[in-house]
């Protein structure tokens, strides 16, 4: 068996590429930054680690494995970018703090109409802006239960808001949440809560799923949170919705399109908040640090024929 000629675009120390090169002896280790990232070095890998350019792999005819650095996977399983035989992973279970806590403020934020005062700020203008709401009076609904819904309805239910979880299948209603239903019941709770938060991937069921008739179900005054993909919302028919009011606000860290053109009239829409999909980059040391773990900890899987953690699509 010809040595595994691994290539990492995940920015590690050296502290953890001893680690990672431990955990597979034999391998033959290439490390280089995305930026640099030469054609060549992606073909000749076995195994590659980090989110190399989809469009750079259709060209690796003999690769085993890709592990991903992100959570979310989508552009690596549409047809053709992968090989039928090869194995991905991803590294789900890395960001809930990150993007929990980033959404988390960010709603605060515009409860208490801070987004506001800081447009006020810059502009010199010393002004109220009335009423405020609190997040232990807020009923909030979380589309999505998975880490990072989990670490936002902690953070929610903490604070005293009143928690109502929904997935895909049935399950046990977690701690952080005060009940917990199926995604078929969400046209019913959108009138009963205050605050909805996504934390939903790309998928054929969820692309578009927010547009003007979900809006329309939305209580008046409540607030939008997405902090999953930005291809869950009709970003025209969001646009419209906050401009009427019937929403005070939509807190946003993704976007479709990504990213937002500079002339979208998204960005001047003053009750929308938006961030440039950086919640779960590599912003909090320890989302980086937690992903590397689970890379060493699949790659000594891998080399000793273990079952993978985190499996997108087997064999």
């Amino acid at each position: 068996m010809h040595k595994k000629n691994i290539l990492s675009v995940i920015p590690m120390t050296e502290e953890q590429k001893a680690r990672l090169e431990e955990a597979m002896p034999d391998g033959d280790f290439v490390y280089a930054q995305v930026s640099g990232l030469k054609q060549e070095q992606v073909c000749e890998a076995d195994i590659i680690l980090g989110n190399v350019p989809p469009q750079m792999l259709p060209g690796a005819k003999h690769l085993e494995w890709v592990h991903l650095n992100s959570a979310g996977f989508e552009k690596y399983t549409a047809p053709g970018v992968l090989q039928a035989n090869t194995l991905l992973t991803n590294s789900t279970g890395t960001y809930g703090k990150a993007v929990s806590e980033h959404l988390f403020v960010m709603l605060l934020a515009m409860q208490k109409r801070l987004h506001t005062y800081r447009d006020n700020q810059n502009k010199h203008i010393w002004r109220d802006e009335g009423e405020v709401v609190s997040i232990g009076d807020a009923r909030v609904l979380v589309l999505g239960t998975g880490d990072i819904g989990k670490h936002f309805a902690s953070l929610c239910h903490a604070l005293g808001a009143y928690v109502i979880g929904l997935k895909r299948s049935p399950g046990i209603c977690p701690d952080c949440m005060d009940e917990l239903h199926l995604m078929c019941d969400l046209d019913t709770l959108l009138p009963q809560v205050d605050v909805v938060a996504a934390f939903l991937p790309s998928t054929p069921e969820t692309k578009g799923l927010f547009n003007r008739e979900k809006f329309a179900l939305m209580k008046e005054g409540s607030i939008f949170v997405n902090g999953g993909r930005g291809d869950l919302v009709c970003t025209e028919d969001l646009c419209d919705v906050l401009e009427t009011g019937h929403l005070s606000g939509a807190a946003l860290d993704v976007t479709d399109p990504e990213p937002l053109p500079e002339d979208h009239r998204l960005w001047d829409i003053p009750n929308a908040f938006v961030t440039p999909h950086i919640s779960g980059a590599y912003h909090l040391p320890e989302t980086l640090r937690n992903i590397v773990d689970i890379c060493i900890e699949n790659v000594g899987r891998y080399a000793r024929g273990e079952e993978l953690v985190n499996i997108v699509r087997k064999l």
